[in-house]
């Protein structure tokens, strides 16, 4: 598909450096951008959130143990209180 960013954000209604920067991983695709980019490709919305769902999911993948460090588990929980 030959189309450029400037011809893509006119047709749905962005401006075209919205599109850019999707293209180059520097913004996410939103909700709303999912719905302007189904009806422009002719796939569904989810199609497009689940995209984005991935990316992000994929990103913080590599920071997870990170991201859990200080996080109790319920069963820890579970356990004080029963005491």
């Amino acid at each position: 598909m030959s189309i450029s960013q400037n011809a893509m954000a006119r047709a749905i209604g962005v401006a075209p450096r919205a599109i850019n920067e999707i293209v180059h991983a520097k913004r996410s695709i939103t909700p709303q951008m999912s719905i302007r980019f189904g009806a422009f490709f002719g796939q569904s919305e989810d199609f497009w959130h689940g995209i984005q769902v991935e990316c992000d999911f994929r990103s913080l993948h590599k920071e997870a143990a990170k991201i859990i460090q200080y996080v109790q588990t319920a069963e820890s929980l579970m356990v004080c209180e029963d005491k």
